[in-house]
């Protein structure tokens, strides 16, 4: 729990911007997997991103890889709700370019930052990452939402400090 904290509160200090945008916060009412809200979702992408930088011993911008996780999905809309102008059948495909578009409005970003929005959704897009923290946030979006959508967010958590 200690370490959580650690890693919550170093979000919080690089990222203090983001957090408090009142975009950010509307995050928390679109779902994203089963029953977790997109807001949810990139702070356990972000929670992950760094954990995994700590057990595996990978040197990265932290600044970069927190803010590109936190905006990964900052496409703003709920994906399950039809919509008839852009029907989000498509969804995996383009919202990445839609996240970007998004942050980039509304925030000054690196091209680390960049990469890491428009290429997390490899292999469904085609391009690679191309920076080592674009690889981590891609990583740790894959396995976040495998956990959600089976339903096992809880062990998030666990599962980092089993890495340990």
């Amino acid at each position: 729990m200690e370490r959580f904290r650690e890693i919550q509160k170093e979000i919080e200090t690089e990222a203090s911007d983001i957090l408090q945008s009142s975009n950010f916060r509307k995050m928390k009412e679109y779902l994203q997997h089963g029953n977790v809200t997109v807001n949810t979702h990139v702070m356990t992408v972000a929670r992950c991103s760094v954990a995994l930088t700590d057990v595996l011993h990978i040197p990265c911008s932290r600044k970069e890889l927190i803010r590109g996780a936190l905006l990964h999905d900052y496409f703003l809309y709920d994906w399950h709700i039809p919509d008839k102008e852009k029907p989000h059948r498509l969804h995996g495909f383009y919202h990445p370019g839609v996240a970007l578009r998004n942050a980039a409005r509304e925030y000054v970003l690196t091209e680390r930052e960049k990469n890491i929005i428009k290429r997390h959704m490899w292999p469904l897009t085609m391009v690679p990452p191309r920076y080592r923290e674009a690889w981590i946030v891609t990583m740790a979006d894959k396995w976040c939402s495998l956990l959600e959508t089976l339903h096992m967010r809880k062990g998030h958590g666990i599962i980092i400090e089993k890495l340990k």
